[in-house]
């Protein structure tokens, strides 16, 4: 067997409303958001590309789960196409505040610059631009 890809990751999140909002104005993620049968909580599901990212209620986490969900726990990197400069005007112009970058790192496809930052539930966030 050989990895192909990765499908999701999930998130768990204080506020899933708060969270996924951020996602959607900042990032530009498409949400739907849902609601479990009984009413009592929120959970969405975020699409960029290929990909999504499930956010989860902290303390009613799906089934089965990671052992220790916690919110702020995740360090994600995302890739844009877009320059750095444009990714610090898009943060600054959104009001967030940016941790370090433009930076040089290096990803799965070689040398990029990325920016970090933090999302509502304080995960870190790198949006990584490759030349």
């Amino acid at each position: 067997m050989q990895v192909e890809g990765l499908d999701h990751v999930v998130l768990t999140a204080r506020e899933v409303p708060v969270t996924a909002a951020f996602y959607a104005r900042v990032l530009g993620m498409r949400v739907d958001m849902h609601e479990d049968p009984a009413h009592t909580f929120q959970y969405a599901e975020m699409y960029f590309g290929r990909q999504k990212i499930n956010v989860h209620q902290a303390g009613h986490e799906f089934e089965p789960r990671a052992l220790h969900p916690t919110p702020g726990s995740a360090d994600l990197c995302f890739v844009t196409s877009a320059s750095p400069e444009e990714v610090m005007q898009r943060l600054q112009t959104c009001g967030i505040a940016i941790l370090e970058g433009p930076v040089p790192r290096t990803g799965a496809r070689g040398e990029m610059t990325s920016i970090y930052f933090r999302d509502p539930d304080q995960n870190l966030l790198e949006i990584a631009h490759y030349a």
